[in-house]
């Protein structure tokens, strides 16, 4: 099942939700842009929080050349956030758009993550010549998904005394020919005990980190779409900033803890392009690109992690909390 493979990877998941929307057009452009900000808003605002963590697991910084090679992942959950699995749509709000049963009466729907199924929505001609009725998309919750994954490959690098610098990365790839995603970054963190003559000997180190996340993501629905046109397709855009302050343990064999506070910024843009052709009563023109739906987000938040250090090799796991609640799991290579 498409979606199921979308899963794979973060952006995927959000293409593929708002592919679901397709059948919202036949009411309109004007309904269709109104309802695809509602259900994707919550995607989009998870997505950001999901890309935004993993950027350290410890605030001692490395020292020249020392280096670390990580794999992140990230699993984002929801399962508790009912405010976000459903929006109130009201008829009244929109041109031509209303339910089957009870119509003209206000009431739940699914988001891109909720699970609220078989809402039934009618769009009428003038005198009832056109009729056509449709049922609303569902979202994730639906799938018994209650998470957004995100994952990477991270590397940092020890610069001069304090300073340490830090790149993810994740290749452009391609999913079952119509779907693409790829993500880069760059972070940099410096740790100011290493400015006081007794950071050999003081137990903890407190560092602060900056990392900036780009995630570009593609879906071509042109195949399966049920709205004649040409390159109809997805392209979704992914900014985010995370600033950190951190603190840990620096003098416990093996195992070390470290913890943060920081400030999440990010803002999402998911544009629907290509070409459509009319359809029905209220679409009856030749629309080309029609609409972007964007989400602008930014919120405090804490973690708590541990890291165990086996030589070279290296685990770190992290949970963390903030409007979307996070856990990061991290399998690191290094030499310090």
């Amino acid at each position: 099942m498409k979606k199921i493979v979308l899963l794979m990877a973060l952006a995927s998941i959000t293409l593929g939700r708002a592919q679901d929307l397709n059948d919202i057009f036949v009411s309109g452009v004007a309904d269709a842009e109104r309802f695809a900000n509602a259900y994707l808003a919550p995607v989009s605002e998870a997505s950001i929080y999901s890309i935004s963590n993993g950027w350290y697991n410890s605030a001692d910084s490395k020292p020249l050349g020392g280096f670390e090679i990580s794999i992140i992942g990230n699993m984002t959950g929801f399962k508790n956030k009912d405010d976000k699995k459903a929006f109130l749509l009201d008829p009244a709000d929109y041109e031509n758009l209303d339910f089957v049963q009870n119509p003209g009466q206000a009431r739940l729907v699914a988001t891109g993550l909720g699970d609220i199924e078989g809402v039934e929505v009618f769009v009428e001609g003038q005198n009832g010549l056109f009729r056509d009725e449709f049922e609303l998309p569902s979202g994730l919750a639906s799938e018994n998904l209650n998470f957004i994954p995100s994952g990477y490959l991270q590397g940092s690098v020890g610069l001069v005394k304090g300073l340490e610098v830090k790149a993810r990365f994740l290749p452009k790839i391609k999913f079952d020919d119509d779907a693409k995603i790829g993500l880069f970054g760059a972070g940099l963190q410096y740790d100011f005990t290493k400015m006081l003559p007794a950071d050999k000997v003081l137990p903890v180190a407190i560092a602060a980190v900056i990392g900036y996340t780009n995630l570009d993501g593609e879906y071509d629905f042109t195949d399966s779409s049920t709205i004649n046109g040409s390159d109809q397709r997805i392209e979704a855009n992914f900014k985010t900033w995370n600033f950190s302050a951190v603190v840990s343990t620096t003098k416990i064999p093996v195992i070390n803890f470290y913890g943060g506070l920081g400030y999440i910024s990010g803002k999402s843009d998911i544009d629907l392009l290509g070409t459509y052709e009319a359809r029905g009563p209220f679409f009856t023109e030749t629309v080309v690109d029609p609409f972007t739906v964007s989400e602008k987000v930014s919120g405090v938040s804490a973690n708590l992690g541990t890291k165990i250090k086996l030589g070279f090799f290296r685990l770190n796991a992290e949970y963390n909390i903030s409007e979307f609640s996070t856990f990061t799991f991290g399998i690191n290579f290094g030499f310090r």
